[in-house]
């Protein structure tokens, strides 16, 4: 009897070719779009109505069950509210990383096993092996960082199949099988919210606050609408004009003040050492001292590092020093494509 896998269809191409992959493979598949925000912004309508359709209708064509799981309170309470206040206090947290450590693969995974499924599978770029998490054939698309805070128990029961695919491949694929999603465009923005930005987003529900932006010299050479929704490396939406471009290199929350300069090389924009917090291993702890590698934001190269462990916390020191280390993003720590785990930068 074959293996029941529940696969998260999100409307989109990459988990359209998933569903189509596992059910070639022999596997019994039921796809499932999980609802996760519909709330409608100022000039960014949520396209959730449009997703869900293309789900279905990629369910239809394959001939699949397809039912909805409504995570929308869930996701309101674990994930955005999450990110909102991390903002509010200072530091850039990674929605994409805590939806995929609380919904998908804990609320999705348990409800999938409730319904009978013996593994889920989602569009995701990666690998697994006996429970480990492995980086993608792809490069360029692999989306382990992502993935770093998934348990091993949750990785067992998951099945990635566009692993070992690059995303040329895998249009290829979505038109091979016919599939009505196979020229839709990525979708780009918060994870599930859209096509907005997280400026935008924010101010949706904290109030603007203007104060002034700081050079390296201690001028003040121009003001922003609140240091809520600036980060660290920042370079666009600064709107202090003329000359070199300017870059944030920190942020005062209580004087409400952003500091930028417009030295590429200023010791403020680069550090080769960073202690990462709240830390999760997928498998094991690394050893202390063992040689590793880092990346410290999604499509960052991986940089060679070593790591000491301390309780829940661990300092990363970098063989090169990195730019715009950012408190409140993840870092991930690699052993050549064996992705074991990391924490978020403080």
């Amino acid at each position: 009897m074959a293996q029941k896998v529940f696969v998260g269809l999100s409307g989109g191409v990459d988990s359209s070719v998933t569903a189509a992959l596992l059910k070639q493979q022999g596997y019994d598949v039921v796809g499932v779009y999980m609802k996760n925000w519909s709330q409608d912004l100022p000039g960014f309508p949520c396209l959730w109505k449009e997703d869900y359709q293309d789900a279905k209708r990629v369910a239809v064509q394959l001939d699949i069950p397809f039912m909805m799981f409504d995570f929308e309170k869930e996701y309101r309470h674990r994930v955005v509210d999450y990110m909102i206040e991390g903002f509010k206090v200072g530091i850039t947290p990674n929605p994409d990383i805590m939806c995929n450590q609380e919904i998908k693969f804990k609320l999705f995974l348990d409800m999938a096993l409730e319904h009978g499924a013996d593994l889920i599978a989602t569009g995701h770029y990666a690998k697994t092996k006996n429970g480990q998490l492995l980086a993608a054939k792809d490069g360029n698309k692999d989306q382990t960082y992502f993935l770093y805070r998934v348990d091993q128990s949750a990785l067992e029961k998951t099945l990635f199949p566009l692993g070992d695919y690059t995303k040329p491949e895998v249009r290829d694929l979505a038109k091979k099988f016919g599939l009505v999603t196979a020229a839709k465009k990525e979708s780009m923005g918060i994870c599930f919210v859209g096509k907005v930005g997280i400026k935008e987003f924010l101010q949706r529900f904290v109030k603007s606050k203007p104060g002034n932006i700081v050079d390296q010299t201690g001028a003040v050479i121009g003001t922003h609408d609140g240091a809520i929704f600036y980060t660290i490396g920042q370079r666009h939406g600064l709107d202090v004009g003329g000359g070199l471009p300017y870059y944030v290199t920190g942020k005062d929350m209580k004087k409400n003040e952003v500091y930028v300069t417009n030295k590429l090389d200023d010791p403020d924009l680069w550090r080769d050492e960073c202690t990462i917090t709240s830390t999760h291993w997928i498998n094991k702890a690394p050893r202390n001292g063992q040689k590793l590698q880092v990346r410290t934001r999604h499509r960052a190269s991986l940089e060679n590092c070593s790591v000491s462990i301390k309780d829940k916390k661990a300092l990363i020191k970098l063989e090169n020093p990195v730019r715009a280390l950012t408190p409140g993003q993840s870092a991930v720590l690699y052993d050549g494509h064996h992705v074991l785990g990391g924490g978020i930068v403080s």
